[in-house]
């Protein structure tokens, strides 16, 4: 299979704001899952082990302020005690089994952030986070 960058302006036709729709049997490499998500940058999305995606819906009002404050919470920790790197729900991380997945908030150690190449930390980190929530 190849997935193949959209125009900006897309085809003849093209609605930015479809809903996505790909075949249930679908199975996509990590490298194929990123572009996916840079072409529907709306969708949230995230990889299982077999390739298969995972559609995650918005979460309810109440759940999104919690996280929040967990967020929050979790950043002030880090900010003290130094030498953390706290990331929200959007950051995915490339695992060693191939899926992308985006904990709610997620924790690492800096020296393990700052081991990674440039080009790694601008992508799906390939790390499983010290903490996840």
């Amino acid at each position: 299979m190849t997935v193949a960058a959209i125009p900006a302006d897309g085809p003849p036709g093209f609605d930015a704001l479809a809903r996505l729709r790909l075949p249930l049997d679908l199975r996509l490499t990590p490298e194929q899952f990123a572009l996916v998500c840079s072409e529907n940058p709306d969708a949230v999305l995230e990889l299982a082990a077999d390739g298969q995606l995972i559609t995650m819906p918005p979460s309810g009002s109440e759940t999104g302020a919690r996280n929040c404050r967990l967020l929050m919470r979790l950043l002030l920790w880090a900010d003290q005690q130094g030498g953390w790197k706290v990331f929200d729900s959007s950051s995915g991380f490339r695992l060693a089994d191939g899926s992308v997945l985006s904990p709610d908030a997620a924790v690492l150690r800096l020296n393990r952030w700052l081991g990674l190449t440039a080009e790694q930390r601008r992508g799906f980190a390939p790390l499983c986070p010290d903490l996840v929530v």
